[in-house]
């Protein structure tokens, strides 16, 4: 579903993405993990079509990501780290325009809002504007956004950023469910206990490289480690960037 080539990106002489090769097959719930500014956001952006790559190249269900990316769009549900929306829309003018953009007719849109805004928890807010929005239900939102045109990919940035823990739960039971469907989920996180939970495989990635990549139990005996954690520590030095805020995590 998901396959990086060489995938690069930098910025003059800093490298935020250096030459990743890697591939998620349809199905997969699979984690990209890595300290703060390792390139986990930037690897995200690129495969969004969002940024252009440096060299290499990013391909969703064989579509160029950024060639293609109208192509890429009808396939894939984003769930952006940091969601931003039009203050003076009402959350159920935000769904609606997504859903019109996938071709979706407001009856059918009304039909599969409803029960994610139940959900979610926001059936009681969806004529509030989204000024008022916390960053949770901003959060939720754009979950909301993401999940309407039931894609056949999942992509998630940091998706329990701003997440109460009751909404992680629910969550992750989505993320679960949409797996179990047929669904293929990738998503970032630097929470690596979300990942054991939830994933079979995963990446690492340390200054915009590739560190590890492979089934979690194979890591953990690869690594003669206990968990995890012990895994993502053997591989990354224990260290963490801190300059993900210039130039995406």
């Amino acid at each position: 579903m998901i396959t990086l080539r060489g995938l690069s990106k930098t910025y003059g002489d800093f490298i935020a993405v250096g030459g990743i090769d890697l591939t998620v097959e349809r199905g997969e719930r699979f984690a990209l993990l890595g300290p703060n500014g390792a390139g986990k956001t930037t690897t995200i952006r690129m495969l969004m079509g969002v940024l252009q790559p440096s060299a290499g190249g990013a391909a969703i269900a064989g579509f160029d990501c950024f060639v293609d990316r109208v192509e890429v769009m009808r396939r894939v549900g984003y769930l952006p780290d940091e969601p931003i929306f039009y203050d003076y829309l009402r959350g159920s003018e935000i769904v609606r325009f997504v859903g019109e953009m996938h071709g979706l007719r407001r009856a059918e849109i009304e039909r599969r809002a409803t029960p994610l805004f139940e959900r979610l928890g926001l059936a009681d807010v969806t004529d509030e504007y989204a000024v008022n929005y916390s960053k949770g239900m901003k959060k939720k939102l754009a979950l909301a956004c993401a999940l309407l045109n039931q894609p056949e990919l999942l992509i998630l940035d940091e998706p329990t950023n701003g997440l109460d823990p009751h909404a992680t739960r629910e969550l992750h039971e989505l993320m679960r469910e949409r797996s179990a469907a047929g669904t293929t989920i990738f998503f970032s996180t630097h929470l690596l206990d979300q990942a054991e939970k939830l994933c079979q495989r995963v990446a690492i990635v340390h200054r915009g490289k590739l560190a590890a990549v492979g089934d979690i139990a194979e890591l953990m005996q690869r690594h003669s480690a206990a968990s995890l954690e012990a895994v993502f520590f053997a591989v990354t030095g224990g260290s963490s960037i801190v300059d993900g805020a210039a130039h995406g995590g």
